[in-house]
């Protein structure tokens, strides 16, 4: 009779310490495996539309204004809507050419706006035209003031983002019509409230016209968009505190011409 052979006996220590080997192994490669958690970019880094590019947003997220930059919901809509986007030209109702200028989305489309490069964008070809019958906003109406041209051409240059920000310090304890209130109204009224469109029936080209609606109240009414009154500027947002502190303070001096 033939005798069995003895199979060597297994540790069962040995066999739980291979197992935990294992299965460190496959814990160690598993994990060496996965992707890195995507790390979005801090806020503080973004462009004031609250995107890493050019979005679409409203431009509500606001900074405090740098003097080297060129803010569109501050400088460069009201410029636009108050030159453009007016009533039978290219508002959403007349959209002459089915052309809209009345915000950051369609003003980057039908301007057909190329970021960094204004010489190819078709809203700077049309304000600097030369030709009677393609220049913007078009004759009798006056020609965008070199300025303004400038305004949007580093607009456009810097990005065409739709940025916001908020004025630093204000100072309203000195404030004169020609170099305090008169500019605002220039940048953001007059397009529309003009010699040859007075919007409205209401005409502030020069001190003597602002000076009636100053006194009347409804200037003021209207910028702080008080009710009973129309708020202003149309379309565009509502004017800065600042702002708004600059033509009170002038309005409460007496509206002088000076």
């Amino acid at each position: 009779m033939k005798t069995k052979s003895k199979r060597p006996a297994v540790s069962i220590d040995l066999l739980m310490l291979s197992l935990v080997f294992l299965l460190t192994l496959l814990l160690l490669f598993t994990t060496s495996c996965k992707h890195e958690p995507q790390i979005l970019p801090d806020k503080t880094t973004m462009t004031d539309n609250g995107s890493s590019g050019n979005g679409n947003g409203n431009g509500n997220q606001v900074s405090t204004c740098d003097p080297d930059s060129i803010y569109f919901q501050k400088t460069i809509l009201p410029l636009l809507v108050s030159s453009c986007a007016k009533s039978g030209c290219h508002d959403a109702l007349s959209h002459e050419d089915g052309i809209v200028l009345d915000n950051y989305q369609n003003i980057m489309n039908h301007g057909d706006i190329r970021p960094g490069n204004p010489g190819s964008s078709d809203l700077y070809e049309v304000i600097t035209e030369n030709d009677p019958d393609k220049i913007m906003p078009p004759p009798p109406f006056s020609a965008l003031a070199q300025s303004d041209i400038d305004l949007i051409a580093a607009w456009i240059s810097q990005g065409a983002n739709n940025n916001n920000c908020s004025d630093g310090n204000c100072d309203s304890s000195n404030v004169t019509f020609s170099s305090g209130v008169n500019p605002i109204l220039q940048s953001k009224c007059i397009g529309c409230h003009n010699n040859n469109l007075a919007s409205g029936q209401v005409n502030l080209f020069g001190h003597a016209n602002v000076n009636i609606y100053a006194q009347s109240g409804s200037l003021l009414g209207s910028i702080t968009h008080a009710n009973g009154y129309f708020p202003m500027p149309k379309g565009s947002p509502m004017l800065s505190d600042c702002e708004i502190a600059l033509v009170r303070t002038w309005i409460r001096n007496g509206a002088p011409n000076n």
